[in-house]
Formats: structure tokens, C-alpha cells, sequence
């Protein structure tokens, strides 16, 4: 069970605010073609697809690659601008022995109740020697997400997910190996204005598990900052990649 019920309110703003552009996520597109080398005809599980912001930016990224995008929220599939979109888990993967070349977990990680478990579905799934590439920001690595300088009380909720050893214990268990853990850059928002402007409390984990006043203390700091602060909101999210 994800931490949050990633309902209809969850999923809206979601939709709203969450997703890849072409400018400012290239760092992503970048490393995404460096550690899975993409080909057509090659097939790439998003697992966690969400409202299916990264699996259509990989097509568009990436001509000819096969995208398999699974999600385990009703809501979110509904609202999946990626089609088709498959019910399924970490847990429970739909596809195939050795079906996929590459697996991506965004921001997902953390919603997984058993790494164990799915390590191994990853490890049945994905074809040996192909990348598990998982986007997150991690346990005690928060230095670089803008997020936590205006609600630093949120932290507490980041260090409550799994750790990048947590993961590559897990990971090792089913036979992973990791590749590269590096921090990635991604233009966020084009100001602090404009992050305020779009923030959804309902769109960040870590936001709807404060209290209401720690979060309205937040917005209170973001707010001020954006007086005086006009450029951009550059954040980095880690890639851990295994293979």
C-alpha cells in the first residue's frame, strides 16, 4: 500500500503539476539514454506510471521504444495521458518472464511496502544484464530539493523512506548490482513565483504527511522567498541504476 490513497484529489493535482518538460528535464533524457541506450523495438516497464508523464516523454525522447506503462492507483489510470496503462504493482508485475529491457520507477520507491519482493518481480521481469533505473529522492539526501528548504519539517518524512543501502540491499538479494548512483538536475519551475503559484499540497508526499500548520509555515516561507528570488528552481533527484 502506497503511503498516500493516490485518490481522485491525490491524482488531480498530480496531473496538474507533476511532470517532465522537454528543456527542463534533458539532464533526464540524458542519463535515461546513457544508462538504457534506447533502440526501437526495445521495450521499457514504467513502473508507478502514474498519470503518464514520463512514459510519454521517453516516446517522444526516444522514437521507437516500446514503453509498458503499469500503475497500481484506479485514479491515476484514469487520468494516465499514456495509453495503454496496466493495473499492477511492484508486487505484481502483468508482463512476462524476461519481457522488458530496462524497468524505470520514478518517485516510487517509497510507496513500495516489500523491496524485497519486488526485486525479485523486477529481477523476473526485466532481461538479465538490462538497467532498473529508480528516480528518488532518498533518505538523508534532501540538500538538493528546494521542497525541503521552505518545509524542512517534511524531512522528517523523507528520512522515513528507504535509504540508497536499503535499496541496494534489497536489490543485491535478487541479484542486482549497482551500476551508478548520481544526483541528476531538473529545472522545476521557471521561479520561486511561479513553484508557489502551482504548488498542490495533494501532488507531494511529504507535504499531505506534515501537520496544517507546519505546511502553512511552509507556504509562508515560500511566499516570501518568491519576493525577492527570480530565477529558476533547479532541484536534484537521484538516479540509482542496477543491473
Amino acid at each position: 500500500m502506497a503511503r498516500i490513497a493516490y485518490d481522485d484529489t491525490d491524482a488531480e493535482a498530480f496531473a496538474a503539476t507533476r511532470h517532465p518538460t522537454d528543456d527542463g528535464f534533458a539532464a533526464w533524457r540524458d542519463a535515461v539514454a546513457r544508462h538504457l541506450a534506447p533502440e526501437p523495438g526495445m521495450r521499457l516497464l514504467d513502473l508507478g506510471a502514474g498519470t503518464g508523464s514520463w512514459a510519454q516523454a521517453f516516446t517522444v525522447w526516444f522514437p521507437g521504444l516500446g514503453v509498458v506503462a503499469v500503475e497500481p492507483s484506479a485514479a491515476m489510470r484514469a487520468r494516465c495521458r499514456f495509453r495503454p496503462v496496466l493495473a499492477g504493482d511492484a508486487a505484481r508485475v502483468p508482463l512476462d518472464n524476461a519481457s522488458v529491457d530496462g524497468a524505470w520507477l520514478s518517485t516510487v520507491i517509497h510507496h513500495v511496502p516489500d523491496l524485497a519482493t519486488a526485486a525479485r518481480e523486477l529481477r523476473r521481469v526485466v532481461r538479465p544484464g538490462a538497467p532498473v533505473l529508480i528516480r528518488s529522492a532518498f533518505a538523508g539526501r534532501h540538500e538538493a530539493i528546494t521542497l525541503f528548504r521552505y518545509f524542512p519539517e517534511a524531512t522528517r518524512v523523507l528520512d522515513s523512506y528507504p535509504s540508497i543501502a536499503d535499496v541496494e540491499s534489497a536489490f543485491a538479494d535478487a541479484g542486482f548490482a549497482t551500476v551508478a548512483v548520481e544526483p541528476v538536475p531538473q529545472v522545476t519551475a521557471a521561479s520561486l513565483r511561479a513553484a508557489a503559484a502551482s504548488l498542490r499540497r495533494e501532488a507531494h508526499t511529504p507535504l499531505q504527511l506534515i501537520t496544517d500548520e507546519e505546511y502553512a509555515a511552509g507556504v509562508a516561507r515560500l511566499r516570501e522567498a518568491a519576493r525577492v528570488d527570480t530565477g529558476p528552481v533547479v532541484d536534484a533527484l537521484d538516479l540509482l541504476v542496477l543491473r
